[in-house]
């Protein structure tokens, strides 16, 4: 029996360890998930396709702080080491603070080189046991096309996955219209938004919509600091002239967080030029950054006159009405799992900084309730991701609410635990009591308590005829949308 008994403890405790090395593999595989798609907006599609997408986690060890990356090819990894090594680095660092090194190599097992198209002309290399394998490696730093990604789209970010709501619906009108058949009457459109509010996503869905308009188009896409390493390379390679003359043959130019053009001279007199070129010539031109044009310092006024000319359209922060969209949106691609409403409700009251963590926090929850088996719950969104709801948790106090409602409303703060019944002061007491709900994680009779010391179902009356109000009357919902944004900025 002893034997048995602990053989069976044995058994318990490999499953334990299973389990956990299996939370480990998911947590790691999300946060690469998420370096991965912050460098593919870096470096550009094609880049990123070339030399980040082919990388495979490797172990971990937590002792040791060593995360080890893998690549197919030994010619592989070292050109990522060599290029990328302090990125990736960088960029775990961040994104997991137990991680004190990144090591770059080779796939065990996978040594040799296979034929790696590149462009241009080819060339022999050596793989380390000494055969030779054909390598195709480009005799120009910009590609057959002058530049290195002449398009670079994303085929997943189009109009039709983009969620609209009051806050980016003007730059999602906008962006439609510059990709439109007639000419807009704007250019260039300048797209004004924080990380991860949907900036990207926009500048892709307008490259897809322009090519079904016109099949025979040449669109460029790429982020400004991509723009000035291919602007150097030229420079480099004696290769201005063939740089300047296709940038400018694009009909549709799209760069992307234009604010790291800050501080490059000559960069920007070329982008310059280049706007008056496009313009000269009908060409449609879409910017976007993290702030306004006059809010770009180090960047000269004839750069900024041109870039703001146009139409500024800003994305505010997704208000709690367009991230419950967002989230509901994401959920057909994992049917038929079901998440629960109140799982949406807590993701996108406590997910508030931007949609890209609002989308990866909803991504890790299911990937680990598939993975080990287990229901999608509340309790288990708060279990999982911690890390993700302590970076956003700014802490709505039922105290907040009700100073902000009075304010609104003009009633004297007494009048929430005060006994009168008059309308004038019940329904602003009512949209307190159901944003008290909406906004903080207290029960019903501890929303009550802050209430006068009423009953719980006197609140849950409130909850429930605000969320009737907000559906039958325009007026009531404008009130709660406006004190949603005042609370949550």
């Amino acid at each position: 029996m002893a034997e048995e008994h602990g053989v069976g403890h044995t058994a318990k405790r490999r499953t334990e360890s299973e389990g956990m090395e299996d939370l480990e593999a998911v947590n790691l595989a999300a946060d690469w998930a998420d370096i991965s798609q912050g460098l593919r907006k870096d470096l550009g599609h094609q880049l990123h396709s070339q030399w980040i997408k082919p990388i495979v986690l490797g172990g971990f060890d937590k002792a040791g702080g060593l995360l080890d990356l893998y690549l197919p090819t030994e010619f592989s990894a070292n050109w990522v080491k060599d290029r990328f090594a302090d990125r990736l680095s960088l960029a775990w660092k961040i994104a997991r603070s137990e991680v004190r090194q990144v090591r770059i190599s080779v796939h065990p097992g996978r040594r040799k080189l296979p034929e790696i198209s590149l462009g241009g002309e080819m060339r022999r290399a050596a793989n380390d046991g000494g055969d030779g394998s054909m390598i195709t490696i480009s005799a120009s730093p910009f590609g057959e096309s002058g530049l290195s990604a002449p398009v670079g789209l994303d085929p997943s970010l189009t109009f039709a996955a983009f969620v609209t709501g009051e806050t980016n619906v003007l730059a999602c009108n906008a962006a439609q219209r510059m990709a439109a058949t007639e000419q807009p009457q704007f250019s260039p459109l300048y797209i004004k938004a924080a990380t991860g509010q949907g900036k990207t996503h926009l500048l892709h869905a307008i490259g897809h919509a322009y090519l079904g308009q016109h099949p025979r188009a040449r669109i460029f896409y790429c982020s400004a600091e991509r723009f000035m390493i291919e602007f150097v390379q030229a420079l480099k390679a004696g290769q201005m002239m063939e740089f300047k003359g296709r940038l400018r043959s694009f009909d549709l130019l799209l760069v992307d967080d234009i604010q790291f053009i800050i501080g490059k001279a000559a960069a920007q007199e070329e982008l310059l030029y280049t706007i008056d070129a496009l313009l000269a010539e009908g060409k449609r031109l879409v910017f976007a950054a993290d702030r306004a044009p006059q809010a770009l310092d180090g960047v000269e006024p004839r750069l900024l006159s041109r870039l703001s000319m146009g139409l500024v359209a800003d994305i505010a922060a997704a208000d709690i009405e367009l991230r419950r969209k967002i989230l509901e949106s994401k959920l057909t691609r994992f049917a038929p799992l079901e998440v629960p409403e109140d799982v949406i409700g807590f993701l996108a009251r406590t997910i508030t900084r931007n949609v890209r963590e609002l989308v990866g926090g909803l991504n890790k929850l299911i990937a680990y309730a598939q993975l080990t088996g287990q229901q999608v719950s509340l309790q288990l969104a708060e279990e999982q991701l911690t890390d993700i709801l302590s970076a956003n948790r700014r802490r709505i106090t039922i105290d907040e609410i009700q100073r902000t409602v009075c304010h609104f409303y003009r009633i004297d703060r007494s009048e929430m635990s005060s006994k009168r019944r008059a309308r004038a002061v019940v329904r602003p007491r009512q949209v307190a009591m159901y944003l008290s709900k909406v906004l903080t994680p207290r029960s019903y009779p501890e929303i009550g308590r802050k209430f006068g010391g009423r009953d719980h179902s006197t609140v849950i009356h409130a909850v429930r005829l605000i969320e009737d109000l907000r559906q039958r009357d325009a007026d009531m919902d404008g009130d709660v949308r406006s004190l949603l944004r005042q609370l949550e900025s």
